[in-house]
């Protein structure tokens, strides 16, 4: 044993390239060799191993791997104890049912009765139960689309990212199950081991950084000196916003990091104010 951190990651999906992107952005140096079972970061002390998306839970629940990044909805199925660390804002998608096109589900209560093909049993049946709907569950472990056409069930459950397999294969979506994202899940004993511990520590203050730089914007502008007051209201910035002399007396430059998606509700107001030449730069990393 190195004494390494060992990160378990999707060692092919939909998660495996913004999990690699994550981890370069936090300064990890490797090469990403997902055709092995694990590489060392150069310059971090940290194993990553690649592993099926459907393992990484019980793999880190036993220690195999100290950490991982996998889907909620695959720790809510698995019903895993790795306690998430940090929601990572990738990976978005939905658990909805579908039905076939020319059919139609308007309330919960139609579900009643039906035949539901997932790969996610116990979501789907945990849904069920809270919503007091009687309905047949059939687990499959693939190819949960092609159910209804098969005759096999009337309705079907599973992830939606963008909903263009379910178009191809004549499905509408109708009620939304679960939602998940990228999650950073940890073993339980792995605050038990204080090299680990602080190593994890160290991998979590990067990852955090480079999520706050995410939800950031670096903000840049010239203003007419009168207008610092009206201009300071507008900027919804995390801390009081640098303020810079110009060469022409009468100007200043205005520097600010704000929310990302609050940029074009004050882009005219700012404007508006006075504001010109303005920039909106992307952050890579910050700490707060």
């Amino acid at each position: 044993m190195n004494g390494n951190l060992k990160l378990a990651i999707q060692k092919k999906g939909r998660l495996t390239d913004k999990s690699v992107e994550l981890l370069k952005l936090c300064g990890l140096d490797f090469e990403n060799y997902s055709e092995r079972l694990f590489v060392t970061a150069r310059n971090f002390p940290l194993d990553i191993l690649f592993l099926r998306d459907d393992d990484i839970p019980e793999y880190v629940q036993d220690g195999v791997a100290d950490v991982g990044i996998v889907g909620e909805n695959v720790i809510y199925e698995k019903q895993t104890d790795t306690p998430v660390l940090e929601k990572l804002g990738f990976g978005r998608c939905s658990l909805l049912i579908a039905h076939p096109e020319g059919k139609e589900l308007k309330t919960l209560s139609d579900i009643n009765g039906k035949t539901i093909a997932t790969t996610y049993p116990v979501i789907l049946n945990d849904f069920l139960v809270k919503n007091n709907i009687n309905a047949k569950v059939i687990e499959l472990s693939g190819s949960v689309e092609i159910a209804p056409s098969l005759g096999v069930a009337n309705l079907i459950c599973d992830i939606v990212s963008t909903g263009n397999t379910l178009m191809l294969n004549k499905l509408k979506k109708s009620f939304k199950v679960f939602d998940s994202q990228a999650v950073l899940i940890s073993a339980k004993d792995v605050s038990g081991n204080k090299k680990k511990n602080e190593i994890l520590d160290s991998l979590l203050k990067r990852i955090r950084s480079v999520l706050n730089a995410r939800r950031s914007k670096y903000l840049m502008m010239n203003i007419p000196k009168e207008a610092l007051p009206r201009i300071s209201e507008i900027i919804p910035s995390l801390k009081s916003p640098t303020v810079l002399p110009l060469a022409d007396e009468n100007s200043l430059a205005v520097h600010a990091v704000i929310p990302a998606d609050r940029f074009w509700e004050i882009v005219d107001d700012l404007k508006s104010a006075g504001a010109s030449g303005i920039l909106l730069l992307p952050i890579e990393n910050m700490i707060l």
